[in-house]
């Protein structure tokens, strides 16, 4: 099983990343995907996610600026982030979540670094 990130970066205050995370070795379609970031001396928090059904939860954080979503044919799930400002400096990490068959992956994250 693997989930690689992409798309981190540095970008000025205000702007915009779209992250990817595609995976491999995973039924895709029938796992809930998640965006969550850990920054330093902070715990990992979730950001968003998207279930099978593509409905979608975010965190309060997010405040409408930041859009998850999913490419079953792909094995792709992106999170889409505008208006960014300093604190969404983190690691961004991909998860892959099957609760019914007790399965959960962590991909090994990508580093979004925000400036003011």
């Amino acid at each position: 099983v693997r989930l690689v990130e992409s798309g981190g970066g540095l970008v000025q205050s205000g702007g915009s990343l779209r992250l990817s995370c595609t995976t491999s070795g995973i039924a895709f379609q029938w796992y809930k995907m998640g965006w969550y970031r850990q920054a330093p001396g902070k715990e990992r928090e979730l950001v968003a996610s998207i279930n099978i059904n593509e409905t979608t939860n975010y965190a309060d954080f997010v405040g409408g600026r930041f859009s998850i979503s999913r490419d079953n044919r792909e094995d792709t799930v992106y999170l889409q982030m505008n208006s960014l400002i300093p604190e969404d400096t983190a690691r961004y990490f991909c998860n892959a979540n099957q609760v019914n068959w007790a399965r959960n992956f962590w991909g090994q994250g990508t580093q979004v670094t925000v400036s003011s």
